[in-house]
């Protein structure tokens, strides 16, 4: 199995759509962050961990999931960088391959050193580019079936299938 650890913050600062939304609306960058990591889960079928710094929260660990990915809010002075590393020892075995994504050069050394693999925020955001041609590609190719077999999809009803294939309500 292959996991993919994310830093939340340091790919929202590393990405020119996600830091200017960040500069507007804060929790609409963190869930589109969130939604493009479901997207990236679904296609590759790598399970995600989003993990971000408790930021302007106080107390202990918060965790849940959104759109099937798992989400992490660190505790009080912990940091996203000290969390990914430890979920990094925790998760990795002889059956697992962890990726982490984050720019942060340190921690891109310390994850390295535990035998965890490297993702910049340009070669996440580069995969996604991919992933999003990708899915695009599936889903024309979908309704060109759909239209050829006689059975048609309204726009309305693809768009809540899209939202189930994603997870969502």
């Amino acid at each position: 199995m292959d996991v993919l650890l994310v830093d939340g913050y340091n790919i929202i600062g590393a990405w020119t759509e996600l830091r200017t939304l960040k500069d507007n609306d804060f929790s609409k960058a963190r869930e589109l962050l969130i939604e493009y990591m479901a997207e990236y889960q679904a296609y590759t079928g790598y399970r995600v961990i989003v993990v971000f710094d408790a930021h302007l929260a106080r107390g202990v660990e918060k965790k849940n999931s959104l759109y099937g990915v798992e989400i992490i809010y660190t505790r009080e002075n912990e940091t996203a960088d000290e969390r990914i590393e430890k979920l990094a020892r925790e998760l990795k075995d002889i059956r697992t391959q962890v990726h982490v994504a984050t720019s942060d050069y340190t921690e891109q050394w310390a994850i390295f050193g535990q035998g965890a693999l490297r993702k910049s925020a340009r070669e996440l955001y580069n995969e996604m580019q991919r992933i999003e041609k990708g899915i695009e590609k599936r889903v024309d190719k979908v309704n060109r079936e759909n239209r050829s077999s006689g059975l048609f999809l309204s726009e309305e009803v693809s768009e809540i299938f899209e939202k189930w294939r994603r997870g969502g309500k």
